[in-house]
């Protein structure tokens, strides 16, 4: 069983602002693939379906970004899912908006949903799909910015890069994490 974990903060205040991409694409492969994230497990909302053919559990935890370890923890125990089994998909700062990367491992770099999990699952050793929100302009606190609603200007590149996203999660699961890097880390 493959966990597709999106990286958000619950609530309407937050529904829309760049920390909720990970949200934001998880509802995408939820709508594309018919998943209905409507149960609540795991202090998360949840869905459970198939991609391409895998069992999978989508997750969108509802604990807010520096808490999301406690839902990640908790699926993973109630499930048969290994590290390598578990797929984060999140904002990054360090990369261009609408910029898609696909990695395993590494540090937290920062990201407090990140550490939160690495804290909880005990291992940095998870698949990350990485989604660019680019960085706030000099001398603006990057903790407010990721709090901030995407630009009118920014909004398609910042959808298209939720397709993308949703687009590398399906082919981690149905080509392998060597083929989605290849894929999805072109220059």
């Amino acid at each position: 069983m493959k966990i597709v974990i999106g990286l958000g903060n619950p609530g309407r205040t937050y529904e829309r602002t760049r920390h909720n991409a990970g949200f934001m694409a998880v509802d995408e492969l939820a709508r594309r693939l018919r998943f209905s994230l409507s149960n609540e497990k795991y202090h998360a909302v949840i869905g459970r379906g198939r991609i391409d053919g895998e069992e999978a559990l989508l997750v969108k935890p509802q604990t807010y970004m520096n808490e999301s370890g406690r839902s990640v923890g908790a699926a993973r125990r109630y499930t048969t899912a290994d590290i390598a089994d578990l797929i984060v998909v999140h904002d990054e700062l360090d990369l261009p908006l609408g910029t898609v990367r696909v990695k395993i491992g590494g540090g937290h770099g920062g990201h407090n949903g990140l550490r939160s999990i690495i804290d909880h699952v005990g291992s940095p050793e998870f698949i990350r799909v990485r989604i660019g929100i680019g960085r706030p302009a000099p001398g603006h606190d990057p903790a407010d910015y990721v709090l901030t609603p995407f630009l009118p200007a920014e909004q398609q590149t910042a959808a298209d890069a939720m397709t993308k996203a949703a687009d590398a999660v399906q082919t981690i699961v149905r080509d392998g994490l060597t083929k989605a890097m290849n894929a999805f880390n072109k220059k």
